[in-house]
């Protein structure tokens, strides 16, 4: 057990009384039992019974960090690390196995359990309802491009509120809904590897739609809690403050972060998207209530996700003729000389970018209520840090942390409307086509040795800043 001794009066940066300290995670990315207690195939499990050599070292969804099982001791863990929220996700391919048809009793007795559970150890439960994991039955409807998908969604959504809305009072309808659109329909990384611009941008579309009608219906049914969702948040940076790198890095921002941001918190699209995408007819199919659903069913709280700016600059040579269109046709990828970088991963780190971020949510979005859904720092082959007391001695993820909470601190100084920061992740767990090939916990899980769970040295530390509410 660690030393629960902790309280230091002694701190440079105090955050606010009730600050929300703990972390996010994924039904489909720690559950397991993918096939098991009437649970049915979601895309992933699909993708990777055809296509197992696309999963690094051939390591699927069935192989994750077993919380189905374990949750009980797993929750002992978060309360160990200083844990006061969570956010993980209810599986739809769990909880309505055939996407739009039965609830399955089981799948409600676990919910029921880990919620419970959390309560009990003073965690508060925050539950999102989408993470990438498109029931494969829904899928073969035709996924987010299908109408008929929408109403499966907001059914789903209906039956979560009534079985669980008594407890949890943090919702989130999707997280991160532009990454489904990036990876499975554009750059040909996640099933179902479709490179198509406009079927993307219906599958854009249609998912906002669902969110909209999932807001709508979670306030017929008064239920006492707030909804809202979650982002990645990837602010566009210009080489130079030369017009045509500024101009590239505007447009970059009005596909990545605003397409999903203004509706959501504005109720309609930025216009100057729309002109671009009219302008090459690549606008998605709108049905005529469309439009008045997303305008009158704002989030309540944002969820935002950060990990490494975006940086951009002016668009050198045009794409070849006849390739399909990509957002990149307008602008293209700088890399700067002098960034700072992730050794382990090989992503920029530049903590200054999310309090940009806390800015322009509080200058531009109405100083909206939101927190930092996750941020984190991932490392391959993190075995190699682990010391001779036998737990991994991450300092630096705690120096990750520490940077950008300083950051965070600053926004908060300055008036944004920030209520707290949930790490990614809790423990180490699988992550798509890349499994565990990069580590993100508090907490390692040892594969080879029974997925037993190990405190690493960030752990520790997450304790004493949650216990002091500062550093």
């Amino acid at each position: 057990m660690l030393d629960h001794t902790l309280k230091n009066t002694n701190l440079t940066y105090r955050f606010p009384k009730n600050f929300w300290w703990g972390s996010a995670a994924s039904g489909p990315q720690t559950e397991g039992a993918a096939q098991s207690d009437g649970k049915k195939p979601n895309i992933y499990d699909y993708w990777y019974s055809i296509e197992p050599e696309s999963f690094h070292n051939k390591v699927g969804p069935e192989h994750t960090s077993d919380f189905y099982h374990r949750y009980k001791q797993d929750i002992q863990l978060m309360k160990e690390v200083g844990h006061n929220s969570f956010r993980t996700s209810i599986q739809w391919s769990r909880l309505i196995p055939k996407g739009d048809g039965k609830v399955n009793l089981q799948a409600v007795n676990f919910y029921n359990r880990v919620i419970d559970e959390l309560i009990a150890n003073d965690i508060e439960p925050f539950m999102n309802l989408y993470h990438f994991d498109m029931p494969m039955c829904m899928q073969e409807k035709g996924g987010w491009e299908s109408r008929e998908v929408i109403n499966a969604y907001v059914k789903f959504a209906e039956t979560c509120f009534r079985l669980f809305g008594d407890r949890v009072k943090y919702w989130f309808t999707f997280n991160e809904p532009i990454v489904p659109v990036e990876a499975g329909y554009l750059y040909n990384l996640h099933y179902p590897k479709i490179v198509d611009f406009k079927r993307g941008a219906q599958v854009a579309h249609n998912t906002i739609v669902a969110h909209a009608k999932a807001v709508e219906i979670f306030k017929k049914l008064n239920v006492k809690g707030k909804i809202g969702i979650i982002l990645n948040l990837t602010p566009s940076y210009p080489r130079s403050e030369n017009l045509e790198d500024v101009q590239a890095a505007h447009v970059a921002d009005l596909f990545f972060n605003r397409s999903f941001l203004d509706p959501v918190t504005k109720g309609e699209y930025p216009k100057e998207l729309i002109g671009i995408l009219k302008e090459r007819e690549l606008l998605p199919a709108v049905e005529p209530e469309d439009l008045q659903v997303i305008r009158q069913n704002r989030i309540d709280i944002l969820g935002v996700n950060y990990y490494q700016p975006r940086r951009v600059k002016a668009k050198t040579k045009p794409e070849p003729a006849g390739a399909p269109f990509m957002p990149e046709h307008l602008f293209d990828p700088y890399i700067k000389p002098d960034r700072k970088i992730n050794p382990h991963r090989g992503w920029e780190i530049c903590e200054e970018v999310i309090y940009d971020i806390m800015m322009d949510i509080r200058d531009n979005y109405g100083n909206i209520p939101f927190f930092i859904s996750e941020n984190g720092m991932g490392v391959e082959g993190e075995e190699k840090f682990r010391n001779s007391e036998g737990f991994i001695e991450d300092d630096y993820r705690i120096e990750f942390i520490q940077e950008h909470l300083k950051w965070v601190h600053k926004g908060l100084g300055e008036g944004a409307n920030c209520l707290g920061y949930h790490l990614w992740t809790f423990m180490d767990n699988w992550s798509w086509a890349n499994a565990y090939k990069n580590r993100y916990g508090l907490v390692e899980v040892d594969l080879k040795n029974d997925l037993n769970r190990t405190i690493k040295k960030s752990g520790r530390w997450y304790k004493q800043l949650s216990a002091n509410n500062g550093f």
